[in-house]
């Protein structure tokens, strides 16, 4: 059994437990991919399982797969899989009562001031203030007017890899190989997902 898959971000939806009560959940379709190669530690130095997902409508010999990443697998089960088998839901090792840690790529912002990138107050917003939303004086007195690294400054926002630890695993959709996660994970739509089981 995989400890670590890969997946893709469906969407966000609702579900209800018991009692009645709305659960936020984030849809992760974890079906579709092919183990590409088998690396053991005799031939690689390590063990792993690289996997692909194939595309809709393949664009040539070297863009058959849409994602190709590779997932590490302990000694003793990394003789269970070869090259072409299809990887499922199944081979998951994780209950209704586990919790994962997803990792992706957040959605990018491109470039933005210090209010919309790091949440600044601003200024006045009045006619005769001059303020607005600049980031304000940088400058350090006792660096001689230099600025320190790490100062907060407009730039790129988003478009980094986060990881949301400890989300819990609501409901597991065999069938159409759909993981329910409640809340929200990285990324917009299809996005490319690694899920790790939490020990």
């Amino acid at each position: 059994m995989l400890n670590r898959l890969l997946g893709t971000k469906i969407g966000m939806t609702q579900i209800f437990d018991e009692n009645r009560n709305a659960i936020p959940v984030t849809v992760i379709d974890v079906g579709g991919w092919f183990v590409t190669q088998v690396k053991s530690e005799d031939n690689d130095g390590y063990s792993a399982l690289k996997l692909g997902l194939p595309r809709r409508k393949a664009k040539g010999k070297n863009k058959v797969f849409l994602h190709s990443k590779e997932v590490l697998v302990s000694k003793e089960d990394i003789k269970k899989y070869s090259v072409g088998q299809r990887i499922s839901l199944k081979d998951f090792s994780v209950t209704d009562k586990d919790k994962v840690n997803v990792a992706g790529i957040s959605r990018g912002l491109g470039f933005q001031g210090v209010v919309k990138r790091w949440g600044f107050s601003g200024g006045p917003s009045g006619h005769g203030s001059t303020f607005h939303r600049k980031p304000g004086s940088i400058g350090n007195m006792c660096s001689e007017g230099n600025v320190v690294k790490g100062k907060k400054l407009p730039g790129q926002c988003g478009c980094k890899r986060i990881t949301v630890k400890g989300l819990k695993v609501v409901r597991i959709d065999e069938k159409m190989n759909c993981l329910f996660v409640k809340g929200a994970v990285p990324g917009k739509k299809n996005t490319l997902l690694f899920i790790e089981k939490q020990v």
